[in-house]
């Protein structure tokens, strides 16, 4: 089977040749730059530049010039081998032969994500690599991989959101097939593969947009990136299509099965539909015979983007990273408040049990940590599966100063009371990669600018900066031990070390993680696949926390004791415990719990 997006902008084989083909507004002139020929391309009203070829053929290195002078890669461009600013190549992405055929994913509830920076993953850096540890991860009960994002992005190492050429595979972790290869055997495992992709900026190198295209883009709009982009003025028809065609492209010509949209709360929109509705809506009416998974990252709290129809499926969007669920527990694991943790340090508890309920912990109220600021909407009816919960990911690793994982902050017993919880939740779970094993490398920031020394300074400094206002780095020499992202050496340190799992304490947590993935899918999975029915929870004066969470099949309860005391709670008769931390057990008819321990425990239905 082949798999082709086709789409109206970039390099596309028709049988009358490859046709060009450019939006590029406010140019006055553009030639197609082919191998080593310059080629007229003709102009229409519409700011478009198109061409086709009979002399261009697959593997062809083309790009174009701008007003007689700059020569830029394709905007849409399939693939970069000399990175972003080279000449784009060619792609015949029909010539892949997929076998996957009878693959159409997997239900949503099954859903354990792993979260994996391509490039230090494994010691090789790439899909192929990855590939060979993906037999190893379905083993643990990992379901689903997230791939950090992959469009181009400048030199051979970044985060990905700094990409600027969201079409393109990036080159240094190997071709488009290769990738397509990780597709393929991953599906081959049951194990879907997710992406993350950005459309709120692009990174500070290699954007060529401003040069033809200055309508990309509005200052209506300020972002912490600089302008906004522009998708509800003027021209923003063709802007929203870019990245509309984006998402299908991934779904389509990389069988991907699932996509999570980066911050979507620094996209803009005065227009109706909203970007991030129709961009759900033109998915899910071009791929409806798919298990297709649309996440959200959105600071917003909007409620309003992930709602149900009656029989369960998503409307527009499946769900959405659960910020609170992380800054709650952060905030009551470590007693942090600086930062965004200054919203939940007040009152860790309360915003645990309301963001472990309800799924947002802010509903509508006011932000300390952005002055008073409203934040939220009511979340209440949402099912819990409407939210991707973690304890780690990359932003809450890599945003600290020295990249410290949270078994490295807190100590393993409270580190396994808050992964049981966790991994039992009938919220859908992220792992951070190494985190199953509590991985002792750090994740650090890290970028590539060696071609460009000022945007390197730059970037170094800034990255400096970012901390001056934690009290930990007022002192300038201190700030001065942050690791420089432009030096090769943070990348290195940042890639996890699979030697470990083989090692204690790794191998216990391994194990750990392991049993209590096992009884997700025995257990929990079960009840997500059922209609939900509410929640409730409730906080004691000792600070025992009481959540239960209640399906048609059945009832999942969680205790906790964080307090100082050993608390005593009833447990119904038909109740059964599925999992205890240590420390915790069942009491003459009652349960046990000393400070800091947890009971989850299950009611099924008659």
């Amino acid at each position: 089977m082949r798999r082709v997006h086709s789409m109206p902008f970039g390099a596309e084989i028709t049988p009358d040749g490859i046709r060009f083909a450019l939006w590029a507004p406010t140019a006055k002139d553009v030639r197609l730059v082919l191998d080593t020929a310059e080629l007229t391309m003709t102009a229409d009203d519409g700011g478009w530049y198109r061409l086709v070829s009979q002399d261009a053929r697959a593997g062809s290195r083309y790009g174009y010039k701008i007003d007689g002078s700059l020569v830029v890669p394709d905007p849409a461009s399939r693939f970069q081998p000399d990175d972003v600013h080279g000449l784009s190549l060619v792609v015949d992405p029909a010539t892949y032969q997929w076998s996957d055929t009878a693959w159409t994913g997997r239900a949503w509830e099954e859903t354990v994500l792993y979260e994996v920076h391509v490039g230090t993953a494994t010691p090789e850096g790439t899909y192929a690599g990855l590939m060979a540890k993906l037999e190893e991860l379905r083993d643990l009960g990992i379901t689903a991989v997230e791939l950090m994002p992959i469009g181009e992005f400048p030199g051979r190492r970044n985060w990905g959101y700094d990409g600027v050429l969201p079409y393109a595979p990036d080159a240094a972790y190997g071709s488009p097939d290769d990738l397509k290869r990780l597709v393929e055997h991953a599906h081959a495992l049951d194990i879907m593969v997710f992406l993350d992709v950005v459309y709120n900026h692009f990174g500070p190198s290699g954007n060529y947009l401003h040069a033809y295209a200055k309508t990309f883009f509005t200052e209506r709009h300020p972002t912490p990136w600089g302008a906004g982009i522009n998708v509800d003025g003027e021209g923003s028809r063709n802007v929203r299509d870019f990245f509309f065609h984006n998402a299908l492209y991934w779904l389509e010509e990389f069988h991907i099965d699932g996509l999570r949209f980066d911050a979507v709360h620094a996209i803009v929109d005065d227009s109706k539909p909203h970007f991030i509705e129709e961009l759900a809506n033109q998915i899910r009416e071009a791929i409806p015979d798919r298990h297709v998974h649309l996440v959200l990252e959105n600071e917003a709290n909007q409620a309003r983007w992930l709602g149900r129809e009656a029989d369960g499926r998503p409307k527009l969007h499946t769900a959405q990273w659960a910020d609170d669920i992380h800054n709650s527990w952060h905030a009551l694991l470590t007693g942090e408040n600086e930062g965004y943790y200054e919203d939940y340090a007040d009152r860790p508890l309360k915003h645990l049990g309301r963001a472990l309920a309800e799924g947002f912990a802010y509903q509508g109220d006011p932000s300390p940590h952005k002055d008073g600021v409203v934040r939220g909407e009511p979340s209440g009816h949402l099912t819990p599966t409407a939210f991707v919960s973690f304890l780690q990911n990359h932003d809450q690793v890599g945003n600290r100063a020295f990249g410290e994982r949270l078994s490295q902050l807190i100590s393993p017993g409270r580190l396994a009371l808050a992964q049981g919880v966790f991994l039992l939740s009938p919220h859908i779970p992220l792992i951070f990669m190494g985190e199953e094993w509590a991985a002792s490398t750090p994740f650090q920031f890290f970028v590539d600018f060696e071609s460009e020394p000022d945007l390197a300074k730059a970037v170094r400094e800034g990255r400096r900066g970012e901390f001056k206002r934690f009290k930990a780095f007022t002192d300038p020499e201190m700030s001065q031990r942050i690791p420089d992202p432009t030096d090769r050496a943070t990348f290195e340190r940042s890639k996890i070390d699979w030697s470990e799992v083989a090692q204690s304490p790794h191998q216990e947590v391994l194990a750990q993680t392991r049993h209590l993935l096992d009884l997700r899918q025995t257990e929990i999975v079960p009840l997500l696949k059922s209609q939900y029915r509410g929640s409730n929870y409730a906080i004691s004066p000792e600070r025992s926390l009481d959540v239960t969470w209640t399906f048609t099949a059945g009832t999942l309860r969680l205790l906790a004791n964080f307090g100082e005391r050993v608390v005593n709670k009833t447990m119904h008769e038909s109740t059964r415990v599925l999992w205890s931390s240590s420390g915790a057990g069942p009491a003459t008819g009652s349960l046990q719990l000393p400070p800091w321990s947890a009971f989850i425990m299950k009611e099924t239905s008659a």
